[in-house]
């Protein structure tokens, strides 16, 4: 029996959403338990023999400052929903809350794993081959060292292993070019730590890859920083969008606009579904000494329950402990410094 903790205030929506996807969720997981975090008086109304209220008073908002998040809001259901994974009640937790103050509280409460020093923001985006490319980081580390890199790269592999039952998926460094001169100094060192884990058997590095690599699925893991990752997951969403509204505004034009839009329809409507985002959510916050999962703030019912069924799938298939597994096989990683005690630097800001 898997156990979920799911924070049930967070997001855009809240119980609205939260609770009609955890409903779902228990219909199509008679093996999984649910532990519904938040005010009671929202959730009492949610009735199932695998869900228990767990009360939490205080809410944290979604523009809310991280540090008031993790100081001072000591009962917010995002909290209480992540100490369920500290204190062994719950296998995974799964908020749709505040990006920022969920990797803080995570990692102030669970600590990152030996070996890692940043965790990371993991989710994939579909590509041509008909399959999904996993993106990490995705906003939690602006700032990233080539040692940085290479520990994402390490996590990501268990990640893509447990998704995809693929014991050597394919890395690829994000870069200006596939040539292993370009890009960045940082880029180009990551590149050679990439290239020497490869030759110890830590991952299976494919090199550098060009942004539309992702949607070729030229690699099944890219790695990146998390400024880049996060545009490049804004921009994939934008152009989802950008699909559904094309659909929409043809279809309300004149007869010979809508009868052209009838035609082109299935194939607009099949790219249209490949690149909903709701299908893939569900965002794995990587090197923490349990399994976090973040959801869209905006998700609906069916993105929020995807998200629910990556942390269940993660947990059954003990992504945790592949992960630890996985960074303990490459023995002592490099040494990264920690940007936030450096004087002078500007620590990263999650998104």
């Amino acid at each position: 029996m898997i156990t979920l903790a799911v924070d049930c205030m967070g997001g855009d929506h809240g119980p609205d959403v939260t609770l009609a996807a955890c409903r779902q969720f228990l219909n199509h997981h008679p093996e999984a338990r649910l532990l519904l975090v938040g005010r009671p008086e929202r959730l009492q109304g949610f009735a199932h023999e695998r869900a228990e209220v767990v009360p939490a008073s205080e809410v944290v908002g979604m523009d809310e400052p991280v540090e008031a998040a993790l100081r001072r809001k000591k009962d917010s259901s995002m909290r209480v929903a992540i100490l369920q994974v500290k204190e062994g009640r719950a296998q995974a937790a799964v908020s749709a809350g505040n990006t920022g103050a969920l990797m803080a509280i995570a990692r102030y409460l669970l600590k990152t794993l030996d070996g890692i020093d940043r965790p990371a923001i993991a989710t994939q985006i579909p590509n041509m081959r008909g399959g999904a490319t996993t993106v990490l980081d995705l906003g939690a580390n602006v700032d990233c060292t080539a040692e940085h890199l290479l520990q994402f790269a390490i996590m990501g592999s268990a990640l893509v292993s447990v998704l995809n039952d693929d014991p050597q998926p394919r890395v690829g460094l994000l870069n200006v070019g596939e040539e292993a001169i370009k890009g960045s100094e940082e880029i180009k060192r990551a590149g050679e730590l990439l290239r020497a884990a490869a030759a110890r058997g830590d991952i299976c590095f494919h090199g550098n890859v060009e942004g539309n690599d992702i949607f070729k699925g030229a690699a099944d893991i890219v790695v990146c920083d998390g400024f880049v990752g996060n545009v490049a997951l804004k921009t994939i969403e934008g152009l989802a969008s950008m699909i559904g509204g094309f659909l929409k505004e043809e279809f309300s034009r004149n007869l010979l606009t809508r009868a052209a839009a009838v035609v082109s329809y299935p194939v607009l409507a099949a790219l249209k579904r490949r690149m909903d985002h709701r299908r893939y959510n569900g965002a794995a916050l990587l090197g923490l000494r349990g399994l976090v999962f973040k959801s869209h703030g905006s998700a609906d019912a069916l993105a929020f329950e995807q998200a629910l069924n990556r942390a269940y799938d993660a947990a059954r298939n003990n992504l945790l402990e592949r992960v630890r597994t996985r960074v303990a096989h490459a023995a002592v990683l490099p040494a990264a410094p920690d940007m936030a005690s450096v004087p002078g630097a500007t620590p990263p800001s999650p998104h």
